[in-house]
């Protein structure tokens, strides 16, 4: 798959996992037309080719921003054709990134504002750094969310802390993320890259098929009613029992030693 970008810089730090840097630092990663286009193309090949790793990490590069949201300055005296357009762009990024079967974590490493908040909020879930600062703005500027983050944000916070962000559009710290659950955990900077790779190593040495199958049922258990959710689960686990892994992993609990799983 392709790992060469204008605007992305993909590293591999451990086994199965691939850290994915948006890589426009002198505009705090703000996403022009280009980095829309690469992050649709980046994670859409991990749903086409899902062995190509186990555990996804998508950060900023530098200490000040994570993702600004869209480049303002290239939207500056846009069509309305060529605004929808280069949305369009952004609405495949982001089911690029809800339909990844691999885990995302997010690691926040400065702002997260507007779209890249919900960049953020479209991962599994988000270590931040302590001076990292989140904000849904788009309110300020004319327009909404149109990245999931009506629909993200509640599930993060809740309706009313979202309707408080969003329709205020008041930047918020990563001690207020945390404390409202949009967060797992926050830690200092110089910590906080590490801190997301062991995570990211430990679930890659999880038997894949069980984590992306099990990923798949947590992500419906708040799109339907329990029952039905329940009847997913079920299907989603029953794929995992005739896979090679299952009986691997077994063998080694009663072997007491680490377990080498494959993905079959």
């Amino acid at each position: 798959m392709k790992t060469q970008f204008e605007t992305l810089m993909l590293s591999s730090p451990a086994p199965h996992v691939t850290v994915v840097t948006m890589n426009r630092p002198q505009a705090m990663n703000a996403m022009n037309t280009t980095m829309m286009e690469e992050l649709r193309d980046c994670f859409a090949a991990f749903y086409v080719e899902p062995d190509a790793a186990r555990c996804l990490i998508l950060t900023g590069a530098g200490t000040r921003a994570f993702c600004a949201g869209a480049d303002l300055k290239e939207r500056d005296g846009m069509t309305d054709a060529t605004w929808r357009r280069q949305h369009a762009i952004v609405e495949q990024t982001i089911r690029a990134l809800i339909d990844c079967p691999l885990p995302i974590i997010a690691a926040v490493n400065g702002a997260a504002f507007a779209g890249g908040c919900e960049l953020a909020l479209a991962c599994d879930f988000i270590y931040a750094a302590d001076h990292a600062r989140f904000a849904q703005t788009e309110v300020a500027l004319g327009i909404i969310p149109g990245a999931m983050g009506t629909q993200n944000m509640p599930r993060a916070v809740g309706v009313r802390r979202a309707k408080e962000v969003i329709l205020s559009g008041q930047p918020f710290t990563a001690a207020d993320a945390l404390a409202w659950g949009l967060a797992n955990r926050v830690v200092p900077q110089a910590q906080l890259l590490d801190e997301v790779i062991a995570v990211a190593t430990r679930i890659a040495g999880n038997a894949p098929i069980a984590v992306r199958q099990a990923k798949r049922s947590i992500d419906k258990a708040t799109d339907i009613d329990r029952s039905n959710g329940y009847s997913f689960e079920i299907e989603a686990y029953n794929r995992t029992v005739g896979t090679a892994d299952r009986l691997e992993g077994i063998a080694s609990f009663n072997e007491k030693r680490k377990p080498e799983f494959k993905g079959r």
